[in-house]
């Protein structure tokens, strides 16, 4: 009897070892294959044409093959945190951190490689969000259509000549709107958000009904003639003027408040590896030579030069949002610009 019981025994552990080792194999082979990945899925809400700029270089130096989805930022970001028990992007490139950061938790920490050569106002100190342009918000202005209107920040947006002739997007659709819609608040409030909605009615009465679903609607308008002027943000208007369309940026007197977007790893991704390899390569100076020289985007680096044609940055009305109070009403802003437009309309 004992000599059964010690052969099962040893029957047993052996089943165990084995299972341990196979297990060991299973699990080596996942983290190589892992590892191994030849594939980056990017949600972005930037341009085609830019996000290609960045795209086709990566491939070539990673031997990655990417899987770019482009929508609006507001979209992508429901999609990112719908798909969270199973992510199927891998990173999330746009979208301002206002947009951003009530929603830090649906994206993984990391610090890029490049983090000692970031400026000082722009570092992920928070760890998921790390910083990719500097973008000024603007009102892009076509030159053909403007005639005699005075355009020099938001309270000549109120001109009753103007009317249904603005573009503007869906705050909750578009990032660079909803830091329009911060912008005015605290520009026309004099700093106080909450003395800033009468001036949100009498805009979305001048927007005539008119409420464009994605940002780049907006510029695109502007430049075809569809409208005469857009509030937008101030990459989109360099790349026209630098292509020779007929507009102009105009940086709001009132103030402008210039805040950078980011470039984000989805929590969780397939391709983490590919993911980390892209922040890197998206904050390195080679592709921030591009951010200024291509797309007329001032850089977040300390060692890039400020793009050449735009205003200097120190001759910019610059004020200040307080984030927490920001964060705080992302929600409750949206809800009553929504009330104000539709009532408006």
């Amino acid at each position: 009897m004992k000599k059964v019981m010690l052969l099962i025994a040893v029957f047993l552990f052996s089943c165990l070892i084995i299972t341990g080792c196979s297990g060991d194999k299973t699990k080596a082979t996942a983290e190589k294959t892992a590892a191994k990945s030849d594939k980056l899925v990017i949600y972005s809400s930037h341009p085609l044409t830019m996000i290609n700029s960045f795209v086709a270089e990566f491939e070539k130096q990673n031997g990655v093959k990417v899987e770019v989805v482009a929508a609006g930022s507001g979209e992508l970001l429901k999609r990112v945190e719908s798909e969270k028990a199973n992510p199927l992007g891998d990173v999330f490139w746009g979208g301002t951190l206002a947009t951003i950061k009530p929603k830090a938790n649906l994206f993984e920490n990391y610090a890029s490689v490049n983090e000692d050569k970031i400026q000082p106002a722009f570092k992920n100190t928070e760890g998921p969000l790390t910083r990719f342009t500097d973008i000024p918000s603007v009102i892009m202005v076509n030159t053909k259509l403007i005639g005699d209107i005075k355009v020099e920040g938001y309270e000549d947006l109120l001109n009753p000549k103007l009317k249904g002739k603005i573009a503007f997007c869906d705050p909750s659709k578009s990032s660079s709107s909803y830091e329009h819609l911060i912008n005015m608040l605290y520009a026309m409030g004099k700093g106080d958000p909450e003395k800033g909605w009468d001036y949100v009615k009498a805009f979305s009465a001048n927007l005539d009904g008119k409420l464009l679903s994605g940002s780049s609607a907006v510029y695109k308008g502007v430049a075809d003639g569809e409208y005469a002027v857009g509030c937008t943000y101030e990459e989109a208007g360099a790349t026209y003027i630098a292509n020779g369309a007929p507009v102009n940026l105009v940086y709001m007197k009132e103030g402008v408040i210039s805040k950078p977007d980011g470039v984000y790893i989805v929590k969780g991704a397939k391709n983490m590896e590919n993911a980390k390899k892209f922040i890197d390569y998206v904050t390195s100076k080679e592709a921030q030579n591009i951010v200024v020289n291509q797309l007329h985007r001032r850089s977040i680096r300390t060692d890039v030069e400020p793009p050449k044609g735009l205003i200097e940055k120190s001759k910019i009305n610059i004020i200040n949002d307080d984030e927490t109070v920001v964060m705080a009403n992302k929600t409750k802003w949206l809800d009553k610009f929504k009330d104000i437009f539709t009532s408006a309309k």
